[in-house]
C-alpha cells in the first residue's frame, strides 16, 4: 500500500473512533434506562470498533516508507 494511503487510513481511523464513541454514549443511556440487553449489545460493538482501530494503527505502522 503506498504510503499515500497513511492520510486515507487515518481518516478512516478517525471515523471509526467517532463511531465507537457514539455507540457507548447510546449504550449509557440504554443503560441509564433500564435497557441493559441493547445496552450490552452496543458495548460489544464499541469494544469491537476500539479492537479495529487497533488494527487499523498496527497496518499503518507497518506501511513501507
Amino acid at each position: 500500500m503506498p504510503a499515500a494511503s497513511d492520510p486515507q487510513l487515518s481518516s478512516l481511523g478517525a471515523s471509526i473512533e467517532d463511531l465507537a464513541r457514539r455507540a457507548a454514549e447510546l449504550a449509557q443511556g440504554l443503560e441509564g434506562d433500564g435497557a441493559s440487553e441493547p445496552a450490552a449489545s452496543l458495548f460489544e460493538v464499541e469494544r469491537s470498533l476500539r479492537m479495529a482501530v487497533r488494527s487499523l494503527d498496527r497496518a499503518r505502522r507497518t506501511l513501507p516508507s
